[in-house]
């Protein structure tokens, strides 16, 4: 009797389980916000109260209306940074409240 080989690798048994129960959504939200928090560093994050994705549209809430406005001069070039990381576009658009 001659056993089958049904071995894969975790990575693509993984990807399969994620893309099979539409978990994508919900975890490129996860990977959003840690982006976020680690390419603009403590002194943007010491301001920023929250990070959504909705959709393809990223809502930070900051509590600094002076940052509000520098980091709107530079938002193509956030969400660059972000979908960069990501490897793929997942935010195409950036809302600063």
């Amino acid at each position: 009797m001659k056993r089958q080989n049904n071995e894969q690798p975790i990575a693509d048994v993984l990807k399969s389980f994620i893309q099979s129960n539409n978990l994508e959504a919900g975890l490129e939200r996860v990977d959003v916000e840690k982006l976020w928090r680690s390419l603009l560093g403590n002194g943007v994050n010491s301001y920023t109260r929250e990070v959504r994705l909705k959709g393809a549209t990223l809502y930070v809430t900051l509590s600094s209306s002076v940052l509000r406005e520098e980091l709107s001069y530079g938002k193509q070039k956030i969400i660059g940074m972000l979908n960069d990381e990501l490897g793929k576009e997942v935010v195409k658009e950036l809302v600063l409240r």
